[in-house]
């Protein structure tokens, strides 16, 4: 066991070249609630990877030893140029609460799509639809995509780049050039939006590129609401808990929500 904080990169550089010698999968863990596991492609075959995780995920990491996720990281290359292949990265989420906002949503006939590893995070479980993405690019293309075909809709989308490639690697350059990429498709994302819907834009987590550490970094994250004749007010402060926002989507679709938080629109009747 090593007990000091490592970026999943530098856990493969540090360990890969053992697990070759070895075979024995690289397992590590982060702050977040999660347990990864590694191996190379050419150690061990992806699927048995897979299910491996699998086999962690329901059988051991239950109960008092339940964590959020169970992450399977594969990885190629030689020693020295170790790098993970982030389209066959799989998660093994536990199984969300059943009450949440949306399987509310599901059972008002309300359609949900998932872009990006929103499914993931929701053990593949409440939504009408899911598009898993490989890039920011390609998400904000799917986002545009649905926007024009959907209605009725619930659209959760994850962004990752920000955080996967430049957040936890510590590059401020990439990380300034990925939120400018972002910027440059709101005007898009806004010019599809018809006067009775609502966007949010907010973060999960601070990931600041500058930090020590390769962890998520404990910042307030933004948070978003347009069209603003839909918001509170123009500020909506600091918001005490993220069920704001399930709060909010609740009170846009008219469903009740019995969760802790605060609906951010003028028509909600907590405001």
């Amino acid at each position: 066991m090593v007990n000091k904080p490592y970026s999943g990169t530098e856990v493969i550089a540090d360990f890969g070249e053992e697990h070759l010698k070895t075979g024995n999968p690289i397992v590590y863990t982060s702050a977040d609630s999660v347990f990864q596991v590694a191996t190379h492609v050419d150690v061990t075959p992806i699927d048995t990877l897979y299910e491996w995780c699998q086999f962690a995920r329901e059988e051991v990491l239950q109960g008092e030893h339940g964590v959020g996720r169970v992450i399977a990281r594969p990885f190629h290359g030689k020693p020295g140029g170790f790098e993970r292949i982030s389209d066959q990265r799989h998660d093994y989420s536990m199984e969300p609460l059943e009450y949440n906002i949306v399987n509310r949503l599901q059972e008002q006939g309300i359609n949900t799509y998932s872009i990006g590893k929103i499914i993931d995070l929701f053990a593949e479980q409440g939504f009408t639809q899911f598009r898993r993405t490989k890039s920011n690019a390609e998400g904000i293309s799917q986002l545009l995509s649905l926007m024009s075909a959907a209605s009725n809709s619930f659209v959760f989308v994850n962004l990752i780049d920000t955080d996967q490639k430049y957040g936890h690697r510590q590059d401020p350059a990439g990380y300034a050039e990925c939120m400018q990429e972002i910027d440059r498709a709101i005007p898009a994302i806004v010019s599809k939006l018809q006067d009775d819907d609502i966007l949010i834009i907010t973060g999960d987590h601070g990931n600041d590129p500058t930090s020590e550490s390769t962890d998520h970094s404990r910042e307030f994250v933004p948070v978003l609401l347009f069209p603003k004749e839909r918001g509170a007010h123009l500020n909506l402060g600091t918001r005490e808990t993220f069920s704001d926002i399930a709060s909010t989507a609740a009170d846009f679709f008219g469903i009740d929500a019995d969760w802790p938080g605060t609906s951010m629109l003028k028509n909600s009747q907590n405001n």
